[in-house]
């Protein structure tokens, strides 16, 4: 993925996207640069207009999150419920803690 990101910053940077500026960008960002990953890369994206696929695959990738809610009506309450037992067993910690330390202090 972190070679996909380094094209697309290169993209919304008005940047080429070569080799060496791929390169560069990843080994900014502390990856170890694959050549031949970078390679296909680059040459997988030579004649791609990038704006148009960034639009094209925009309702491909949010289709799927607006169909979810509709799939799993309870879905919803029971993650709900969930958080709602989360919280109770952090404010049972967080009691327990204080409670923890005052006896330290006496």
């Amino acid at each position: 993925m972190e070679y996909i990101y380094s094209a697309m910053l290169l993209h919304s940077a008005g940047q080429k996207i070569t080799e060496a500026n791929v390169k560069k960008v990843l080994e900014a960002a502390g990856v170890k640069a694959d050549d031949a990953k970078i390679k296909a890369l680059t040459a997988s994206l030579e004649g791609v207009n990038i704006e148009d696929a960034i639009k094209n695959a925009a309702p491909v990738a949010t289709a799927p999150a607006a169909a979810a809610p509709a799939a799993g009506g309870e879905a919803p309450s029971e993650e709900k419920k969930e958080e709602k037992k989360k919280e109770k067993k952090e404010e049972v910690s967080e009691e327990e803690a204080a409670a923890g330390l005052g006896a330290l202090f006496g």
